[in-house]
Parts: C-alpha cells; structure tokens; sequence
C-alpha cells in the first residue's frame, strides 16, 4: 500500500473523535449536502492528490455534508508545455494570471492557496476577503499561533489587516555537536547571534587536519559548501538584487556583493567551511564513502566533522533516529545536539530566509459559498487538525501549542520559530522567473566566475565584473529574441564576455 495514503489513513483514524465533535459546535446547517471549490496557483495535478491527502481529507471526514471539489486551474497540455500538447512557440500560461481568471470566472472557488509573493496581488485587486471580521466575529483564537507566520500574513497585505491563514511552516535553525564545544572548551551557541558571531565561534572549534579535521560551521550539514547556495541563504535579508525589478539588467557588479562573498570564500579557504574534496586523495575520499560500518559518510554532521550548520526542522528525524539505533552502526557514535535560532545579520535582527508558511490559503471574494469556506480554514487552522498534524516529522504546525519536543528531549524547539521571516527577498522574484523561466541560467555564469575566484583565478571583483558584463548580455538576447533560451525550440546564443 502507498505509504502516503497508510499516513492518511492513521491520521484520520487519530481525528476522528475530535473532529466529529468539532463539526457538532459549529452552527449552520449540517445535514444538507453541499460543495466547496477548491483552486490554487500551484500544480498538484488535475485531481490534487497532494493536496487532498494533506489539507482536505480530515475536513471531509468530520463535515460528512460538505464534498470538496478541486478545481485545477490548467490542464494537463498548459502544465507539461510543448510535450503535452502545446504548440511550438505558443507560451506557457502564467499559473498566477490563470487562477485570478478562475476566480473571477461564473462558477468561482470558494477557497484559493497561494504562496506569500502572490498574496499581495491578489489582495490589491480586491480578490480575497479580510478575516478580521469573520475571526472577531467567532472568537476564532489567533493569539497561539506562532507570531512570525501571523506577523508575516499581516505584512503581505499593504494594510496590515489578514486575509489569508497558514496552517503549517518550514523552518531552519543553526543545530551544534555539543562534543565538538566541550571537547574545545568553547561555549555553545545561543540564541540571537549575528552570522559574524556564529563565523568567529567558528573560528575557535575548527581544526583543519587532513586526516581528521573539524569545520567550524556550514550552510550545510552534507557535503561541501556551496558557496554560490551558501549566498542565498547569507544575502537574503540584505535584500540585494542579482537584476533589477525588470530582469533586464545585472546589479552584481556591487562593493555590498563584493563583501558578501568575500567573507564566504575567505571561510572556506580558512577551512571554517569545508571546500569540495579532492577526489585525488583517497584518505580523504574514504571519509565521504558509506557503508554498513559508517552509514554517514556523506554527512559532516552525523559523521562528526561539523561543529555547527543549518538544518531544516525536517531533517532532525535522521539524526535521532541514528542516535535511536547507534547500536547497530559499528563506527557511528550518537549525536549530542541541539538548535539556536538561525544568526542574522546586525543591520537586521532576527530575520532569517529560511521560515515558509504552507497551505497558505483565504476566501474568494466572490465566493459562492463563503460560510462553508471560513468552516474551512477555521478547521485546518484550528486545534485538532494541529494536534493530528504535530506528530509529523517534515514540518510544523503554526499553533505553538502543539510544537513541542520528543518526551525526554530538551531540544529547543522554539530556535524554529523565535525568529522573523524575510518579506521582501529579490532572489525569489517569482513573478521574474514565471515571465522568463529561463533566467536561471544567468545564475550559472555567477556559479562559475565564484569557482574561478575561490580558485583565485580570478579576484572577486573581478569576477562580479565578468557576471555582470555576460549577465546583461544574456538578459538583452532573452528580451529581444526569447525563443531562443526555449529547449523546444532551439538552443541559446553563446555569449561573449
């Protein structure tokens, strides 16, 4: 059996009880069959499996009365492009264009999911109705969730009133090896710190031997560090743009760039990061292989060669369930660990990129049914859907409530939430990247040009200069003769510079 549906299965089995009794509080008519339209501008497939699995089935099954139908905004020919039936040099929809249109259309969705760049948007054109009223109205209890998902649903909207609610979040947090501190006599992390205080702790536990060595801190616990990815994660906050708000022009050539990586090159060229393995050197490749006796050879973390890095809230499983079963790996000794709020940086306290709210989601303005669509999301967005939902591994529920920690851990779980999300980051332009799906590929000139400067090749200001001169170049071809980036119809231009 699938395992997502045996996952379905035992979390409806768990609501039950509660969810019947629920749907016994609310008022209105609940014997009369009814339906509620569902759309989103995210692709989950012409019947939202996912989508159902995750948001809609437990509603389904404690509201017997109220059938939900998923309403795909494209078919499947405008989804998959020119291989599912598209004609050549006909463009893509835009998913965002496409669900205004739906609900603006004659037989509207009650409910619309989102994500938070496209919330403004639709808030403007008058597409979503405030929850204030419906949420004073009610007494729906907001003061649980945790502040960084409200603050950051309030802060999508130009007039600081919510429109939309968000059920669960992703987070990181900077986790670190206790052993690795005490061992060094250095203290442990804590909550709060900016990325230079995190860099100079760092500095202090790392030890640079060949044979065995310790890195300080990664923006990653698996394999080297990425410098170029490193940089999404570091320069967020900042708010600098790789291209104007057009996409039509570079604007890395920058002293604020220069220093951002700067400071990350020279961290894996001190060795606080660690930098690609030589793959010429078989010592140090064995350290990387994995086998029955050293299952984690991959992972500096659980291998124990990183004192600190970031990590997802999803991927703690994996470590505790190594601790859990240390018995059965022959080299692997368990993991003494625990998490800080991610490091910001000075000019902005507190915010951090790595915070996104899931199932993000309001009614329709013209809703046909908006009573049934508020007993929605007031349900997803309610205590016993967050206390079914707490015992997954992947992400977390926004009610603080139900966010606690393994019995016996002391694992702080509030570095996941304790912190404020970046609102405004130019590097996830969505509306950029639908427009022209094809920039990315500037991207791939700012990969190598960084290599050739770790490499010192090539200084970094140098290297910007060369992104920004091959960057333009490229972004005028994309505006003036845009087919030529489409793999479906012929291959880019090369580009001098």
């Amino acid at each position: 059996m699938n395992k997502k549906w045996i996952s379905a299965a035992l979390t409806l089995t768990l609501l039950a009880p509660t969810a019947i009794a629920c749907t016994k509080d609310n008022s209105g008519d609940e014997e009369t069959e009814r339906v509620l339209r569902v759309a989103t501008s995210m692709d989950y497939g012409d019947e939202g499996e996912w989508f159902r699995q995750q948001f809609t089935e437990i509603f389904e099954f404690a509201h017997k009365n109220i059938k939900i139908e998923y309403v795909p905004i494209m078919d499947s020919s405008m989804r998959y492009g020119y291989g599912g039936g598209m004609k050549e040099g006909e463009k893509q929809p835009d998913p965002m264009e496409k669900l205004k249109e739906v609900m603006q259309g004659t037989n509207p969705p009650d409910v619309v999911m989102f994500n938070l760049q496209e919330m403004g948007q639709l808030i403007s054109e008058n597409l979503l109705q405030p929850l204030d009223p419906l949420i004073s109205k009610d007494k729906f209890d907001t003061t649980d969730i945790v502040p960084a998902v409200i603050d950051g649903l309030k802060a999508g909207s130009t007039d600081g009133k919510l429109y939309a609610l968000a059920p669960t979040f992703s987070s990181s947090a900077l986790i670190y090896n206790k052993k690795i501190f005490d061992e060094a006599g250095v203290p442990y992390p804590t909550d709060n710190m900016t990325w230079d205080d995190v860099f100079d702790l760092a500095r202090r536990v790392t030890k640079p031997d060949d044979e065995k060595p310790v890195y300080g801190f990664n923006f990653f616990t698996q394999g080297y560090s990425d410098i170029f990815g490193a940089v999404q994660t570091y320069a967020a906050p900042l708010e600098l743009r790789v291209w104007d708000e057009k996409g039509e022009s570079m604007t890395v050539d920058s002293d604020q760039w220069e220093q951002v990586y700067s400071t990350l090159i020279q961290l894996q060229k001190d060795k606080i990061m660690p930098g690609q393995p030589d793959y010429n050197n078989p010592k140090m490749m064995e350290r990387y292989q994995t086998s029955d006796d050293n299952p984690f050879g991959y992972d500096d973390f659980m291998s124990g060669r990183l004192a600190m890095g970031l990590m997802h809230y999803g991927e703690l499983s994996r470590i505790d369930n190594a601790n859990k079963n240390a018995a059965n790996f022959k080299n692997f000794t368990p993991i003494e660990y625990n998490a800080v709020t991610m490091p910001s940086h000075a000019s902005q306290p507190g915010v951090v990129p790595n915070l996104s709210m899931n199932g993000i989601m309001g009614i329709n303005t013209k809703a046909g049914n908006a009573e049934d669509a508020w007993r929605f999301l007031k349900f997803i967005n309610g205590e016993d859907w967050a206390r079914a939902k707490s015992k997954t591994n992947y992400q977390m529920v926004s009610r603080k409530t139900y966010i606690k920690p393994k019995e016996g851990s002391d694992l702080n779980l509030a570095a996941f939430y304790n912190i404020k999300p970046v609102l405004n980051n130019p590097m996830e332009d969505w509306k950029i990247y639908r427009e022209k799906p094809y920039i990315y590929q500037v991207h791939d000139i700012g990969r190598n040009e960084m290599m050739q400067a770790l490499e010192g090749k090539k200084t970094i200001r140098d290297a910007l200069k060369a992104w920004q001169t091959q960057g333009d170049a490229m972004l005028k071809q994309m505006k003036e003769n845009p087919d030529s980036f489409n793999p479906g119809i012929g291959k880019p231009v090369p580009i001098e510079g």
